[in-house]
């Protein structure tokens, strides 16, 4: 599946729009990790945990968006955007959405 953060695919031609897709994950973190995290702010630098799971929500959320962009039959995914906030204490949510097209 292709997927630009783009509004066209460079060379080709959209010649249909098949609807909005998207996939979402809502990461919570772990006991563990917090007390590192807290570690982290006494003395500074880049919360590694965090950044990996985080990175891991961001893939599962961009594997979820695919699958429905394949179950309409696309050949890619168009103006993608990320996104993401906390929804409750100890989580976050990240969004990835874009608009599934069939190319030329």
């Amino acid at each position: 599946m292709l997927i630009v953060t783009t509004e066209n695919v460079a060379g080709k031609e959209i010649i249909e729009a098949l609807g909005i897709v998207k996939g979402e994950m809502v990461q919570s973190k772990n006991i563990g990790k917090d007390f590192l995290a807290g570690m982290k702010n006494i003395v500074g630098g880049e919360v590694k945990s965090y950044t990996k799971m985080i990175a891991e929500a961001r893939s599962v959320a961009t594997s979820r968006m695919i699958e429905e962009a394949n179950s309409l039959g696309a050949d890619a995914i168009v103006g993608v955007r990320y996104g993401s906030s906390g929804v409750m204490q100890g989580a976050s949510e990240i969004i990835v959405y874009g608009t599934a097209v069939k190319l030329k």
